[in-house]
């Protein structure tokens, strides 16, 4: 008998995450206790869309499974207590009451940011964000059975539930009517608009093709662009064609959007998940320059960054074992600097 360690299998075990697993368990099982309870018990569950709900309970389960990982690691896990400290603050929301929301809106709902880098960069962004953001809402409640709808008599008006309750009652010929069963179309529309700008500049601009990778850059374009073309030809087999090819088309569009589900943990989509703790990280930096100051770079003495953020990185740097903590005291320009120094001294000369 071999040593435990050189066992088959071994290796596999090792790398299995338990604490990652216990979470990504217990997310997908609530997902499908709530896709189970809001849907009255799959009274209003359609049975059509049971592909949806399984890939959704292992977006669940991936999701969450990535996330536990990537917060186990030092500067992650730094990362995000800092920010939730901030973030949840009483004191900060009492000395700084409009920072939050400021930051809220900025960062996570506008992607100001992102217009700093072009106009039509934050528009196309801005296009794919509220057209993913919208489908969403709408399309993940309805799979799970918690959004329905029937008809009411007399006449042809129909009643929108929400998880049992009625909500609100129209006329499918009225603009709201329309609006509500055309709201997906919306978002296929505003999807498409940007994510074609931001294939054209992936084929045109030299800053981006330059570092551009199928599986991380355009296959997220690709998958949403998909989802949005076939979710219209849907409304259009139904409108103008009287259903002709409607089965394909749903089979179609279904595999798209599941495959695009399953991806979403282990590609570029996973940011989207990170994207909400940098507003406790916005909040943090900002009190904390308040508090403290800024650190100066100790070559120049230039502005490097707020001293509490100094401060942590070099602990985390310490934690890591990498022993550049001194390092991250020195700004940028002077950065480049030492190390043309070091070159010059230690390779240069040499020869």
């Amino acid at each position: 008998m071999g040593a435990p360690g050189n066992r088959p299998g071994a290796a596999s075990r090792a790398a299995i995450d338990i604490p990652a697993s216990a979470a990504g368990a217990a997310a997908g099982l609530l997902t499908a206790g709530a896709i189970y309870l809001g849907s009255d018990r799959l009274r209003h569950f359609d049975a059509a869309l049971v592909g949806y709900a399984a890939a959704t309970v292992f977006l669940a389960f991936a999701v969450v499974y990535r996330y536990v990982v990537w917060v186990q690691s030092p500067p992650a896990r730094r990362y995000l207590v800092r920010g939730w400290q901030s973030f949840l603050s009483p004191r900060n929301f009492l000395r700084f009451p409009t920072l939050v929301p400021r930051a809220l809106v900025a960062n996570l709902g506008f992607q100001t940011f992102i217009a700093r880098r072009g106009l039509g960069r934050w528009l196309a962004h801005q296009a794919v964000f509220w057209g993913v953001v919208l489908a969403t809402l709408i399309t993940f409640p309805l799979t799970f059975g918690w959004i329905h709808f029937e008809a009411v008599e007399p006449g042809s008006r129909y009643a929108m539930h929400v998880l049992g309750v009625r909500v609100v009652t129209f006329d499918p010929l009225t603009w709201l009517g329309w609006t509500i069963f055309h709201a997906l179309d919306i978002a296929a529309v505003l999807v498409i608009a940007g994510c074609a700008w931001f294939l054209w500049r992936r084929f045109r601009d030299r800053e981006a093709t330059t570092g551009q990778r199928f599986g991380y850059d355009f296959f997220p374009l690709i998958a949403l662009v998909a989802i949005s073309v076939t979710g219209l030809l849907l409304t259009f087999s139904s409108a103008l064609l009287d259903g002709a090819g409607y089965g394909f088309l749903a089979i179609l569009h279904m595999a798209t959007v599941v495959l695009t589900l399953v991806f979403i943990p282990f590609g570029k989509f996973f940011h989207v998940i990170q994207r909400p703790a940098s507003i406790g990280v916005e909040v943090y930096k900002q009190t904390s320059l308040e508090r403290e100051g800024v650190f100066p770079c100790r070559r120049c003495g230039e502005p490097v960054e707020t001293a509490a953020f100094v401060r942590d990185l070099e602990g985390t740097m310490d934690e890591l074992a990498l022993r550049f903590g001194t390092w991250v005291e020195t700004c940028p320009r002077c950065k480049r600097i030492l190390r043309g120094e070091a070159y010059l001294r230690d390779v240069k000369r040499g020869f």
